[in-house]
């Protein structure tokens, strides 16, 4: 789910910038994909190092299995991601340029089985600068088991949120609500990774890669750098 981090709700009144002033380039959404421009993050730099780093070792350990294929789909597209090492997170404010930093909360969300990404709000120009992923601990104390496709796909959704990517739910019913699991989907059923909730591929080796929907939103956020002359 994508909500602002209660411990980060500072940073998101601190920083009220505008959307960059040449609007009509930028596109905010398409078929399967959303960027979070409630947050101001409307572009990432094809320029710019992007790395996922950890709190702890063990959490590296963890996590970097389940997030390895996801980076690769990423890396094809042109943004320059990596999978990090370890340092110090403070989920109350960002950390360093770039930085995608993963931790581990009980409840982020106060709600049992619930996960949290988020951008670095307002980034200078919309381009996105990094982000926090906080995961619910409970995943892993044998509380809140999960199917193993919604696992794997919870974990590289989260870290797409820090990079500006939203819930592209749609009102495809017309009831006047976009609801839960209300996605576009490929040919073979699959909706975005970043459907909500559990969006994704649910079975083999695709549980935990991107679909071509996320893809397109993070070329998207590229794109959107390289219309205003951001490198």
């Amino acid at each position: 789910m994508h909500k602002a981090l209660p411990v980060a709700a500072a940073l998101v009144v601190c920083a009220l910038a505008a959307v960059p002033t040449q609007a009509a380039t930028i596109a905010t959404k398409g078929t399967g994909w959303k960027l979070t421009t409630q947050l101001g993050v409307t572009s990432l730099s094809p320029g710019r190092q992007y790395t996922i780093t950890f709190a702890t070792s063990a959490m590296k350990t963890r996590y970097t299995p389940y997030l390895t294929a996801a980076v690769s789909q990423a890396r094809a597209v042109g943004l320059k991601l990596a999978i990090g090492g370890v340092e110090a997170v403070n989920p109350a404010k960002c950390g360093p340029v770039g930085h995608i930093q993963y931790t581990e909360i009980y409840r982020p969300l106060g709600r049992p089985g619930f996960s949290q990404g988020m951008p670095c709000p307002h980034p200078p120009k919309g381009v996105g600068t990094g982000g926090i992923v906080a995961i619910d601990s409970e995943y892993w104390d044998g509380t809140w088991p999960m199917p193993a496709y919604k696992l794997r796909n919870t974990l590289v959704h989260e870290p797409l949120h820090a990079l500006g990517l939203d819930h592209p739910n749609l009102d495809l019913d017309k009831d006047g609500k976009a609801a839960d699991h209300e996605c576009v989907a490929n040919p073979s059923g699959e909706t975005p990774v970043m459907c909500s909730p559990h969006g994704g591929y649910r079975t083999g080796t695709a549980m935990g890669r991107l679909t071509g929907f996320d893809l397109d939103g993070l070329k998207a956020l590229l794109a959107n750098a390289r219309a205003q002359g951001i490198k």
